[in-house]
């Protein structure tokens, strides 16, 4: 990261990081597309009415997972050994901890926060046993995103992606046989995503065990040290609060939605899924940005960090061009791919219509604050965005 062709190594480094999101988008997406085929609207519906939900339930920790990788990528380029090992441990013990959290918040709040949202009937039961399933497996999702972080603050984005496709093959046959073969609908949706993100969790933990130097975890050595828990804080609460609040007017977008019925919920659902692809992919090339930085600001390298940030944006604005114009183009077949239902792809063609374009727009908005990030400045980017 650190010397070489910038370029080079960005795209190297963005791509396995944008496939490896988009992985873990198909883990949703599966279930909407399944649920949309093989069962009914109302549990397209159903499905897709939570993920709003579950990201601002979810974000904060995934935001203070990005400080985790930050402090790793300063230390591993600083060659940091001892400080390096101390907060890889933190950062794994954290996730366990946050994770825990999450189910007790999850199943305790989902149908308060569903009635909130003007969930319809023929819905709503259906929504909650869907995030009541979904919250059970919050540790897993939570030691995989940090596991992952580790890796990829190393400048090792293949692993999470290889771990990730195995875990997305087993979703796609859970999600197939327990809602075909043992017709479970919603609920069997929710039992292989948890299942799958078990698979992801248990791959990134072993490879960090088998590693070898200063970012082998060892669960002797596994406890939250304050000293690293208020660095990676510094960096990762404030892009946490972003993202949750981010994600807190989408679910207000959401509750507008629901008072249309199901119809216009499975076809915002299905739509605001193909968008959730573009987003990731663009965002994989802020993370490479954030990385990047980080690294290069530990050494000293200020006119490196510049080319860096140029280099993103023309990549990030290029890719989210081309990704925009093809979903607008493709717009009908792409939803076909969710439903057959010919009124909720109409309501998705209508989102797809006003959305997508200027989507290149986005490829820039989040490359400055992930370059903010990346040197450690956190508070400014959280009241930008």
């Amino acid at each position: 990261m650190c010397n070489g062709s910038i370029m080079d190594k960005l795209i190297s480094f963005s791509l396995p990081l944008m496939l490896s999101s988009i992985l873990q988008l198909m883990f949703n997406a599966v279930d909407i597309i399944v649920v949309g085929r093989f069962d009914s609207s109302q549990a397209l519906a159903a499905v897709g009415s939570t993920t709003a939900l579950i990201s601002i339930f979810t974000n904060l920790f995934i935001g203070i997972s990005l400080g985790a990788n930050v402090l790793a990528a300063r230390y591993f380029a600083a060659g940091c050994d001892r400080e390096m090992s101390e907060s890889v441990h933190t950062s794994i013990a954290l996730a366990l901890v946050s994770g825990i959290i999450m189910i007790f918040v999850g199943i305790g709040l989902s149908r308060i926060a569903l009635e909130l949202m003007d969930t319809p009937a023929d819905v709503i039961d259906l929504s909650v046993t869907y995030m009541r399933i979904y919250f059970g497996g919050m540790p897993f999702f939570m030691l995989y995103n940090y596991g992952a972080a580790i890796l990829r603050a190393v400048g090792d984005t293949k692993r999470p992606l290889l771990f990730l496709a195995a875990a997305g093959m087993a979703n796609v046959v859970l999600d197939l046989l327990l809602v075909i073969v043992i017709p479970l609908g919603v609920a069997g949706v929710a039992i292989g995503t948890v299942t799958s993100q078990f698979i992801s969790c248990i791959l990134v933990l072993r490879c960090l065990y088998k590693s070898e130097g200063s970012y082998q975890l060892r669960l002797s050595k596994l406890t939250i040290k304050w000293i690293y828990l208020k660095r990676i804080f510094q960096v990762g609460i404030p892009a946490g609060i972003q993202s949750t609040v981010i994600n807190f007017s989408n679910a207000l977008l959401q509750s507008s939605v629901n008072s249309f019925g199901s119809t216009a919920m499975a076809g915002y659902t299905a739509a605001n899924n193909i968008l959730g692809f573009l987003y990731v992919s663009v965002n994989a090339v802020t993370q490479a940005c954030m990385s990047f930085t980080s690294q290069n600001y530990s050494v000293g390298k200020q006119k490196r960090m510049d080319r860096v940030l140029l280099d993103c944006m023309i990549l990030s604005a290029g890719a989210a061009a081309v990704l925009g114009v093809g979903a607008y183009v493709f717009g009908t077949p792409l939803l076909g791919i969710y439903t057959s239902d010919k009124e909720v792809i109409q309501c998705g063609l209508e989102i797809l219509s006003i959305t997508t374009v200027p989507y290149f727009l986005c490829g820039i908005m989040d490359l400055i604050p992930g370059a903010l990030r990346g040197m450690g400045h956190s508070a400014v980017p959280m009241v930008l965005s």
